[in-house]
């Protein structure tokens, strides 16, 4: 099976390039996603962050409070290596599981989307890198309007991540994400295609 992954920087559209794979056909798994899930109430790194960061970063419900952990860690780098230490693994594990459960299905080509893939030093699991790539004013247009974060809190987010220069360099596909949502899709498309191919 060949395993791609699609990352890029906060804001630059990867989820939105990720869905027009799934439109396509592609099967996406969502690192985002799979990191809910192992946080979920019950679950080992549920327990592990609550012991860690305590009681006042869960909601009433039990729920990680997301904002919240957010708002510490991009402000605190040592608070985000506890956060990253007991995450990650987990999320890890789980990606490594549900691949196998896909590949075992029959499928031949899976997307993967992977915000954080060289930070993680994650980009040698994976067969292709395509990067999604937009220019700092719609970064920061998109994650203000998106997340409504505050402005100190996005630079932290950005200044957590690699720069987006070094992951074009890295890639093996760019995708330019500056237009509109037609010229997206077509760049998706086309290395949709070469993708097919190649599997």
């Amino acid at each position: 099976m060949l395993k791609i992954a699609l990352t890029g920087g906060a804001g630059t559209g990867k989820s939105t390039v990720a869905r027009m794979f799934a439109e396509l056909g592609a099967p996406v798994l969502d690192a985002d996603q799979v990191a809910r899930a192992v946080v979920a109430p019950g679950q080992p790194a549920w327990e592990a962050l609550r012991r860690s960061f305590g009681p006042e970063f869960f909601n009433a419900d039990g729920a990680l409070n997301r904002a919240a952990m957010a708002s510490l860690v991009f402000g605190d780098p040592e608070a985000r290596r506890r956060l990253d230490e007991i995450v990650h693994p987990e999320v890890r594990r789980e990606m490594q599981r549900r691949l196998k459960e896909l590949e075992s299905q029959g499928a031949g080509l899976v997307i993967v989307e992977v915000p954080l893939l060289f930070e993680c030093g994650l980009a040698g699991e994976y067969d292709g890198v395509i990067v999604v790539d937009a220019g700092p004013r719609e970064q920061m247009a998109r994650l203000l309007t998106r997340d409504r974060r505050q402005e100190a809190e996005i630079a932290g987010i950005l200044q957590a991540q690699w720069k987006i220069e070094e992951k074009r360099q890295r890639a093996d596909y760019v995708i330019d994400n500056r237009g509109d949502l037609n010229a997206t899709r077509r760049q998706v498309e086309n290395i949709w295609r070469k993708l097919k191919k190649s599997s």
